[in-house]
């Protein structure tokens, strides 16, 4: 990404777009002759995927055959939106109830299965329906800068895309009503299996959901698991010792499975010493437990049996994985935590999942059930030193930064400030291949990454907590909404200020100001940059750094006097520090802020300095960028085949080696043949831009091209479809708040209208855009006001 030019290659949002009303496409260009019709089709017709997002079925499942019936009877009820609440104490079985009827029925919804474990009993935050409906709309096909930021807005598109489908939507683990509501389909062809310890009445009540309870088995049933698991490695035991160990058990799945595979580890002890043992646990439970318990909490007492009778080896390992701030984890994470080579927690790992003491999620992935999870944590309070826990806990936040800073490297979405993160690690890093093997790591790791941040900060550690969260704060605003990625910056200031870290501080501002920039908040955002402006520090890297930001800041407020003159300064400390990088960065930013005001001569000169000041080693992307700034100037100064060659050459060096990158050259291509008389090619190019633009989520960009496509289409004497795109792209800037934009939209709206005769509604396209221009005074600004003021008033009563 270009690190130092607006927004990381983000020029294209505003000021660019912009075109004198006195000259629009209409006027400038004249149609050559078109055999046949021009048909602009929405581009990037992307198949919708079928997700299938089922965990795999439970070995072994046996018993539940009323239960089984009672989901079957849910699904062939004809009674609008299917939802079934399946209820009961915790570790009972329903997960397992639901994934065995799940993956038996799966071939009644073709249109896929989606699952989530809501996490509402972990210890750990429950799984917010904003982030619920996220990672629901992501395996839709939703494209993450397509997601709205509102959480009825995220249902809407999360009904209207299951609207036909007919779909299996598993919401495991679910505490509140709240968690589940958002998430309900509106298609009467999808079913919804919830999970809760909750009975859901208001859910019942009012959704029309039907209650399945899972009650404890029944002792035949629960002999029947035992037996069942047993089999092949026992030699027949008694009924009534089977009987005895099924109701120390408490009859609940998860206890009597971890009961069996100790026995069935064991073939020659005695099932009387086994139970003997699980006796005297229980009344060492009984005894250290108060009345007012749980019914769940007496599964615990299985948890504590089969835990004191793992090796000093895996059970240390077991305690520290309470420690582990989220709720999956790898193999060199697990390692890292315990200081231990991969090879051997690989070999500990095993023992645990073996024991049912640990579940295996996926490939090298790993997970508690959370009463087990909780019950690890608290032996590891109760046995561990307070320091060996701080240690361990240090060790793997520090192993997750060090493996994020080298995954943001590879996958070029690091921070611009040089970094350098804190401690060393533990253990080795994951070896990142490519950006795409990178990029993935951080979506699988994203809430571990942020659980370590906040435990990380807890536990005093808070150069790992502002780091981390820091090195979040692209990849995590690629695929989150803003006002998420504000909340995480807010945290990562206060962790540097703790820290009494100068540095940390800065680069927090300098994220929260980007955050607050691309959510319109512009004061906001001006306001946390001149913060950080305003902090001492002895690093001109970092000055430079904070300076480029305010400034860029500015221009998005369309503030250029100012932040022309920061690019100046910048400009001066690259040269005084002998920083031919910083000082091209500073000349080519310069160049647009003098572009967006107006300026064409200053614009020109800046950036051809920018390019006799460019080192060898420059960034490819940015300096393809700084072509495409110099097509702009090209264009807008008349010179138009100097346009096209430049426009030419970014196209060539990017090679579609960035998509963001590609579809601004695009559109600038298309304006480029626009001004030449060519709106049939233009709207070529802004096919290929707009396919590119909606496949990586960019509603702004997405709105600029509208723009460009109603110029052409009128420039092709089509006027009703030049109204439609602006009408979609003023639609759009209004969801958005960008004032500037809409009020531009707006202007070739009233354009349009007045030449196809609707002068009312021209006159109220023109009021809107006038009023939303009020907040600006720049000179392009200035220009457009005028335009929009010398029309004609409207002759319609």
């Amino acid at each position: 990404m270009n690190g130092g030019s607006v927004g990381g290659g983000d020029p294209y949002t505003f000021g660019s777009m912009s075109s004198h009303l006195s000259g629009t496409a209409a006027e400038v260009v004249q149609a050559r002759d078109i055999s046949g019709g021009i048909h602009f089709h929405p581009p990037f017709e992307q198949q919708v995927p079928i997700p299938q997002q089922l965990p795999g079925n439970v070995r072994g499942f046996v018993n539940r055959v009323g239960e089984l019936a009672h989901l079957d009877a849910v699904l062939a009820a004809d009674s609008g939106v299917s939802v079934a609440v399946v209820a009961g104490t915790a570790g009972v079985g329903k997960t397992a109830l639901i994934l065995h009827w799940s993956h038996q029925n799966r071939h009644r919804f073709p249109g896929g299965q989606l699952y989530i474990n809501l996490r509402g009993y972990d210890p750990g935050d429950p799984v917010t329906p904003m982030t619920a409906l996220e990672r629901f709309l992501a395996a839709l096909g939703v494209v993450p800068g397509a997601v709205p930021t509102e959480l009825e807005a995220r249902a809407d598109m999360y009904r209207s895309l299951l609207a036909g489908r007919q779909m299996l939507v598993v919401l495991d683990n679910a505490a509140t009503v709240g968690q589940v509501r958002p998430l309900l389909p509106g298609a009467e062809n999808c079913l919804v299996l919830v999970t809760s310890r909750n009975r859901f009445s208001g859910l019942i009540a009012r959704d029309g959901a039907q209650r399945v309870t899972v009650p404890l088995l029944s002792e035949f049933e629960a002999v029947r698991l035992l037996q069942t698991t047993t089999a092949g490695y026992r030699d027949a035991d008694q009924d009534n010792q089977v009987a005895e160990l099924a109701r120390l058990c408490g009859r609940l799945p998860l206890a009597l499975r971890i009961a069996a595979e100790r026995a069935a580890a064991r073939p020659h002890v005695p099932l009387t010493s086994l139970i003997r043992d699980l006796r005297d646990e229980s009344l060492l439970w009984d005894a250290l437990s108060s009345e007012d318990e749980e019914e769940a909490d007496g599964v615990r007492t299985v948890f504590a049996w089969s835990y004191r009778a793992l090796p000093t080896a895996p059970a240390r390992l077991f305690r520290l994985l309470g420690v582990h701030p989220g709720p999956e984890f790898s193999t060199a994470a697990a390692a890292a935590l315990a200081a231990l080579p991969e090879s051997e927690t690989r070999r500990l790992l095993d023992v645990l999942v073996g024991t049912y003491l640990l579940e295996q999620s996926g490939h090298d992935r790993y997970q508690f059930h959370d009463l087990l999870r909780a019950y690890a944590a608290d032996q590891a309070a109760e046995y561990d030193d307070p320091s060996d826990r701080h240690t361990a806990l240090e060790r793997v936040c520090t192993w997750y930064l060090h493996s994020l800073f080298t995954a943001t490297g590879v996958a070029d979405l690091g921070s611009f400030l040089e970094l350098v993160p804190a401690g060393y690690p533990p253990m080795p890093v994951p070896d990142f291949p490519d950006s795409q093997t990178a990029a993935a790591w951080i979506e699988v790791e994203v809430d571990t990454l942020i659980a370590c941040a906040h435990a990380a900060a807890d536990a005093g550690l808070d150069g790992i907590a502002w780091q981390t969260l820091a090195l979040l704060r692209f990849p995590y605003s690629m695929r989150h909404p803003v006002d998420a990625c504000i909340s995480l910056g807010e945290q990562a200031l206060s962790a540097a200020e703790r820290a009494g870290d100068p540095a940390g501080q800065i680069t927090a501002l300098v994220g929260l100001g980007i955050s607050y920039r691309l959510a319109q908040r512009l004061d906001e955002a001006v306001d946390r940059h001149r913060r950080a402006v305003l902090i001492d520090i002895d690093d001109l890297s970092i000055d430079m750094f904070r300076r480029n930001a305010l400034a860029l800041a500015l221009m998005r407020a369309r503030q250029f006097g100012e932040a022309c003159s920061l690019f100046d300064q910048v400009h001066a400390i690259a040269d005084h520090a002998q920083n031919p990088r910083w000082a091209t960065i500073a000349l080519g930013n310069l160049a647009l802020a003098y572009f967006e005001a107006g300026n064409l001569e200053e614009a020109d000169a800046a950036i051809n300095n920018a390019f006799d000041t460019m080192p060898q080693e420059f960034s490819t992307d940015t300096h393809a960028d700084f072509l495409n700034y110099q097509a702009m100037i090209h264009r807008e100064r008349g010179h138009f085949a100097e346009a096209h060659e430049a426009i030419a050459g970014a196209l060539a060096m990017n090679q579609g080696a960035d998509l963001l990158l590609e579809g601004a050259f695009e559109y600038e291509r298309a304006r480029i043949l626009l001004a030449t008389n060519e709106p049939g090619q233009a709207l070529e190019s802004l096919a290929h831009a707009l396919a590119i633009h909606r496949r990586v989520g960019s509603r702004s960009r997405e709105a600029l091209a509208f723009v460009i496509i109603g110029q052409a289409y009128q420039a092709l004497a089509r006027a009703s479809e030049a109204e439609k795109f602006y009408r979609q792209a003023a639609a759009i800037h209004q969801d958005l708040h960008d004032d500037w934009n809409r009020a531009v939209s707006l202007a070739h709206l009233a354009d349009v209208l007045a030449r196809r005769g609707a002068d009312g509604d021209s006159h109220d396209a023109c009021a809107e855009a006038l009023d939303l221009l009020h907040a600006f005074n720049d000179p392009r600004t200035v220009q457009l006001r005028h335009e929009l003021t010398a029309r004609p008033p409207s002759t319609s009563t």
